[in-house]
């Protein structure tokens, strides 16, 4: 009895297992079967990245006019349903969107502009002489005249050297401090001019030729002004001088000389 039951379980699991192999196949074999879908207007066409020539995949297509939306395949190829007057919007990720109007059904090619281009990268270097370097270069020329005061020597009991002692009382000493002081002006007034240049102030002025000469020496910054103001503080000081020279141009323009030939300036 056992062994009846056992084998009428057994048939009707077999049963049950070729049913569902024949309906999984029948299914599958109905799928495959199924009419591949047709276009009434279809358009075709392929993407490119406008800058490399290369084909985009995975771009967004909208038929903003039937609301339909689309992908196109790896190969950057597509095939949409459109009509003449049919509005197609292009979109896809860093890319400018890109609209066009169906005019016929001919082959489309759309290229794309990306939001940022990829630049190789550019070694810049500084040809011009910073003042910083300028000083560097004199104290190197006139080495002599720094060479006593590096040098520490013996330190007396109040804490100075030697060196500094005899600097402040002999002659050769007096002339390096005065060399010294000379160096140290001429560096700042380098900081200003590379700073408050003719280029920069004219691009910021708009000034030119004779009245870009007066305004910069009208209106030159000091040491302290170039070295401590931040770029918006600057050109804010720069502005600010330009309407009080123009308010005042008469005053500080200087008259040209019109002297004829034969006669004498009076």
């Amino acid at each position: 009895m056992e062994d009846s039951q056992k084998l009428s379980f057994n048939f009707r699991m077999r049963f049950g297992l070729i049913l569902l192999f024949c309906g999984l196949f029948f299914r599958a074999y109905a799928q495959d079967k199924q009419p591949v879908v047709t276009y009434k207007n279809p358009v075709e066409g392929i993407i490119y990245d406008k800058d490399t020539q290369e084909r985009i995949a995975r771009t967004n297509i909208l038929n903003v006019t039937s609301g339909e939306s689309y992908y196109n395949n790896l190969k950057g190829e597509f095939k949409i349903e459109a009509k003449p007057g049919d509005k197609l919007v292009f979109l896809k990720l860093n890319y400018f969107a890109d609209t066009i109007t169906v005019k016929d059904n001919t082959n489309l090619v759309i290229s794309l502009k990306r939001m940022a281009i990829p630049l190789r990268e550019v070694t810049i270097r500084d040809t011009l002489v910073t003042p910083l370097q300028r000083l560097q270069a004199t104290k190197r020329n006139f080495s002599k005249a720094y060479g006593s005061n590096s040098y520490d020597g013996v330190l007396t009991g109040a804490g100075l050297s030697i060196d500094a002692i005899w600097n402040s009382l002999s002659r050769s000493g007096r002339n390096a401090k005065h060399l010294q002081g000379l160096i140290e002006e001429d560096y700042q007034q380098n900081v200003i001019d590379y700073r408050f240049n003719r280029s920069y102030v004219s691009n910021i002025t708009k000034l030119k030729d004779q009245e870009l000469t007066d305004f910069m020496a009208r209106y030159r910054p000091g040491y302290f002004i170039v070295t401590t103001a931040t770029d918006y503080e600057f050109i804010t000081y720069i502005r600010n001088s330009l309407k009080r020279y123009l308010r005042n141009k008469r005053l500080y323009s200087q008259p040209s000389l019109n002297v004829n030939k034969g006669q004498k300036p009076d």
